[in-house]
């Protein structure tokens, strides 16, 4: 950890420098994962040694920027941000070094929240995930399926490797009506998308998730949603995946754009779909397997991370055990 101090000189031009809200000023905290406060004159920036540097260099040509044309806009802002990290983590320093021993802990996170498999299988997911563009997940509830998916999301958007996060899940009741539900369309769909925000607000805080999704980088959407769009530069997670048809499946996939990530999880033992109807996950593990850069993962009973009860009855629901067991006969009767 390190800090530096950056010296506005005149008070008032932190107005102009931070943005309307704190706008900027919230951009290169979120962005860089540093602390940033100001009093009389002086901004300290507190956080990892590498990041504080880009933070001050950003902080200081905004500085330059005010002073010389009173204001700066979002666009500015959003070019120097981009020119000084890229140029920052493409020189081979301090960054691409922690990258690597990164990847041999298999560690996902920032250095507050690390997140890291707990399984073997858990941990050839996230290498699958790193090492393709497009990765299918099948297993149980419980395996860490949208969870590890949503960790390497945000891995993925903190080391600059895509700019927005897409998470999308099919708008499919689990075997109940729920029937007319009341209030805007938000608030409809919010039942079927909570376990996706769920995921992420474990990893990220809530003013930042807040902050991120108002500047559209990350979207909660159902996957009737998906059609037309074309993502690039994006990582896209498919949750629940057993729940779509194979038409949508198709629809899904094809969304796909230039420097793109896809993941796909669902567990076919799960399907929701009305009697008849194929599962789009089952159908796209049949028809891509063995596609170069699709990767097929598979996760097991042993890959389970809930309470311990949960491999039970994930077993005892598999193995079609009956329950209660029968009586034995009383010896007395």
């Amino acid at each position: 950890m390190s800090e530096s101090t950056l010296t506005l000189g005149d008070p008032q031009l932190a107005l102009q420098l931070f943005g309307p809200q704190d706008t900027n000023l919230r951009r290169v905290r979120n962005q860089l994962g540093v602390a940033i406060t100001h009093r009389n004159g002086q901004i300290r920036i507190a956080g990892p040694s590498d990041s504080v540097r880009i933070a001050t260099e950003i902080l200081e040509q905004l500085r330059d920027k005010v002073m010389h044309q009173g204001t700066v806009g979002p666009d500015e802002v959003a070019d120097i941000m981009q020119s000084l990290i890229s140029s920052r983590t493409s020189s081979g320093g301090e960054r691409n070094e922690i990258s690597k021993h990164e990847m041999k802990e298999v560690a996902i996170g920032n250095a507050g929240r690390r997140v890291k498999p707990r399984t073997t299988g858990q941990a050839q997911y996230i290498e699958a995930i790193r090492s393709h563009d497009m990765t299918f997940c099948i297993g149980p509830a419980g395996c860490g399926k949208t969870y590890l998916a949503v960790a390497t999301a945000v891995e993925a958007y903190r080391a600059r490797q895509v700019r927005k996060i897409v998470l999308v899940r099919p708008a499919v009741e689990a075997g109940e009506s729920l029937g007319y539900l009341p209030g805007d369309l938000s608030e409809k769909l919010n039942p079927y998308l909570r376990p996706l925000l769920d995921a992420i607000n474990e990893m990220v805080d809530f003013d930042q998730v807040k902050f991120l999704m108002e500047q559209d980088i990350i979207e909660v959407i159902p996957l009737a949603y998906m059609r037309g769009r074309t993502l690039n530069s994006a990582f896209v997670i498919l949750d629940e995946a057993q729940n779509a048809t194979v038409a949508q499946m198709k629809m899904f996939l094809t969304r796909m754009g230039e420097g793109s990530k896809v993941v796909v999880s669902g567990d076919i033992s799960q399907v929701d779909l009305p009697a008849g109807v194929t599962s789009g996950l089952r159908d796209a593990a049949q028809r891509l397997h063995g596609i170069e850069g699709i990767a097929m993962v598979r996760l097991h009973e042993s890959d389970i991370v809930r309470h311990p009860l949960v491999q039970k009855i994930v077993a005892a629901y598999e193995g079609n055990r009956s329950y209660p067991p029968k009586r034995a006969p009383d010896s007395d009767r």
